[in-house]
């Protein structure tokens, strides 16, 4: 499967492939802009045609429609003319006219004629003519035409004679007396709609759909009689341009307008006269269907096309770059040292004749330089070996070259460093993370980085170095570093060492009276945070007759094991010191004066109790405590220590073996450990 990829790979780094697929990316691209462009504009054109088309022909239904509601009118006109109120009198004569009348059943479903009161006189249909016992004097047609006296269309309505939907049409019967009747002709809209013989005959091939409503959108006449008398909004194909109509205040549009629709032609027009509106839709996908079929025809002859030129420029490359694959087989051969260097190479014109040119001149410069940077290297190689310091090239933080005394630094060999990460030679991640912290601030600045840092070699030991680094390029970090590393173990073990002894004291260990007055330094400028702190001055009682009975040696151990005492007792965060030959201080920063007297009692145990072997003596001592709280008044360090030295004298006057705190009213001296208040 990876064999395949890569023959596959290979297939499509092919110049000649890749030209052919951009060539045949721009015919598919052209050839299909200019059909789409070319398919979008008779899509354009064509809905345009049919907008004005549908405007023009629901402008022309509506005008035809006005026509003939005008007609029927002049129809019942023409029969009132004749009508005079004597026959209306007889039955005998009504009979007689009516059926001399046959052409009116053409005009309307029905026919008849009321009385003023709205008893029906006559009543003329398909069946024949009769009279009916119905009145219909509380029709609102009826009354506003003998109110008015003028012809009336009504609004459809169920027929209470025949239970259909009907629309009706009135023409008042008067003479010189007065109106003395009513001739009404109704149409049944189910049976015969409005726009029968209006509508386009080309319509029936066709989805169009033509609609009559009244002014406030009910259906007058539709393909389906059983969507009479429902709202236009219910009608899926029109219900979102019937709201756009409404939206737009109800326009009465005589030359007809269009209306949105998603997916259909909508337009509109009213009927001059009973001021109805005529309503016809389009299906967009059937008018669009031609352009459709068109397209796909497009579609598959451009796809012809694409696949024969696509065919002829694979050849015609194919023949054209045949130079150019003799040139890159020479060219994986331009570094073999036992080809001539200008033998080989393809004739060919153009920038193929060019390019090999350039790889001829690239090979012979390539011998050239191979000599010279072998000699370089060599040169480098042994400037590096003499070094006396470690050297090191690293790019993208590996070790890319190293030299015999860096590798003696490190405690890795050459084969060791080679390629990998300079984490390597670094105690820890976040020792490495800080050292690439310092140095991208330094050379941000404009400066080379030196710093000191404690390396782990490959045996586990750790030794400290001096690190020197600078970029090879002073604004591309990309192109590597130059690291020197100079040895200075021994030199910060020595600082390390001359450290230790500026801050302690030398025999017990303890801190000396430089990190005293630093920490009390710092006491007093927490105040009053640290107003808690109690310094205990430890004087040690009987220490002299140790040294005259024993000697300066004992003297020296018993001043350890006194320091090791008292640091038992002490908290942690708690400092002890040793002032010098037999005075020591225990310096608690917090817990106050009771807590104080408590660690003070407990070392003072602890120094009764030591009992030191040395000869044929037991060699013991004691200690005079002297206990001073910080007081605001006191400013530094002295005033501090000799309210605490004094306390300590006075019970050292008092007998010794006793705790005196500073600052209290004296009072009789006591035994070991009970303390003994003394004025400081």
């Amino acid at each position: 499967m990876n064999a395949r990829f890569q023959r596959l790979k290979s297939v499509f780094d092919s110049l000649k492939v890749r030209v052919t697929l951009g060539g045949i990316l721009m015919l598919v691209l052209g050839i299909g802009a200019i059909t789409v462009l070319l398919v979008s504009r008779a899509e354009h054109d064509l809905l345009r045609t049919a907008r004005t088309r549908e405007t023009d022909e629901s402008a022309h239904t509506a005008a035809l429609l006005s026509r003939r509601v005008l007609d029927l009118q002049h129809a019942l006109q023409t029969v009132t003319r004749q009508l005079d109120h004597p026959t209306l009198s007889s039955d005998a004569a009504l009979f007689a006219f009516f059926r001399n009348q046959p052409l009116m059943l053409n005009f309307f479903s029905d026919i008849l004629v009321t009385a003023p009161d709205g008893k029906i006189l006559m009543f003329v249909d398909e069946k024949g003519t009769r009279r009916l016992s119905v009145n219909l004097g509380d029709r609102p047609y009826l009354r506003q035409s003998l109110s008015e006296a003028r012809p009336v269309i009504s609004e459809p309505f169920p027929s209470r004679i025949s239970d259909a939907i009907v629309l009706v049409f009135t023409q008042p019967l008067r003479d010189i007396g007065g109106i003395y009747g009513v001739l009404v002709g109704s149409l049944r809209l189910a049976n015969r709609t409005l726009l029968e013989g209006l509508s386009d005959p080309r319509d029936a091939d066709t989805d169009a759909l033509t609609i009559v409503t009244d002014i406030n959108g009910r259906i007058m006449a539709h393909p389906d009689a059983t969507r009479l008398m429902q709202p236009l909004s219910r009608e899926p194909r029109m219900a979102q341009a019937f709201a756009a109509w409404k939206e737009m205040g109800r326009p009465a549009e005589q030359m007809g307008l269009i209306l949105p629709q998603d997916g259909e032609v909508i337009s509109a027009a009213t009927v001059p006269g009973p001021d109805w509106m005529v309503w016809r839709a389009r299906s967009e996908a059937h008018l669009f269907a031609p352009v459709r079929d068109a397209r796909k025809a497009a579609l598959k002859w451009a796809t012809l096309v694409i696949a024969l030129l696509s065919t002829l420029l694979l050849a015609y490359l194919w023949w054209l770059l045949r130079p150019l694959t003799q040139l890159e087989r020479r060219a994986e051969r331009m570094f073999d040292k036992n080809l001539d260097p200008k033998a080989g190479w393809p004739s060919a014109r153009g920038e193929i004749a060019q390019l090999g040119q350039v790889l001829r001149r690239v090979g012979a410069e390539r011998v050239q330089m191979e000599t010279l940077s072998s000699e370089t290297f060599g040169k480098l190689s042994s400037v590096m070996s003499a070094a006396p310091l470690g050297i090191a090239f690293t790019r993208e933080l590996h070790f890319e070259l190293v030299n015999h005394e860096f590798c003696r630094l490190v405690g890795h060999d050459e084969t060791d460093l080679l390629g990998r990460s300079v984490q390597l030679i670094f105690a820890s991640v976040a020792d490495h993370g800080t050292l690439t912290h310092h140095e991208h601030a330094a050379f941000g600045s404009g400066r080379p980085y030196l710093g000191e840092w404690q390396i782990t070699r490959k045996d586990g030991t750790r030794r400290w170095v001096r690190l020197h680094s600078k970029p090879v390029a002073a604004h591309d970090l990309g192109k590597g570093m130059i690291w020197t590393l100079a040895d200075i173990h021994d030199q910060h073990a020595e600082r390390e060492q001359l450290r230790w002894f500026a801050s302690h004291d030398p025999l017990t260990g303890l801190a000396n009276r430089m990190v005293f007055n630093r920490r009390v330094e710092h006491i007093l400028e927490s105040l009053p945070r640290s107003d808690d702190a109690v310094l205990l001055f430890i004087d040690l009682d009987g220490f002299k007759l140790v040294n005259d009975t024993a000697g300066h040696v004992a003297g020296d151990v018993m001043l350890k094991t006194v320091s090791r005492a008292i640091t038992s007792q002490a908290r942690p965060g708690d400092l002890v010191v040793r002032f010098g030959g037999d005075e020591f201080a225990l310096l608690l920063e917090h817990g106050g004066a009771e807590a104080a007297l408590r660690t003070a009692r407990d070392v003072g145990r602890a120094i009764r109790s030591i009992a030191l072997p040395w000869g044929e003596h037991t060699l013991k001592v004691g200690a005079s405590i002297g206990l001073a709280s910080l007081q605001p008044g006191m400013k530094t360090a002295t005033a501090w220590l000799s309210s605490a030295d004094a306390a300590a004298y006075a019970a050292k006057m008092a007998g010794g073996h006793t705790i005196c705190i500073a600052g209290t009213a004296p009072s009789e001296t006591e035994t070991v450990g009970i303390e003994k208040p003394v004025a400081s």
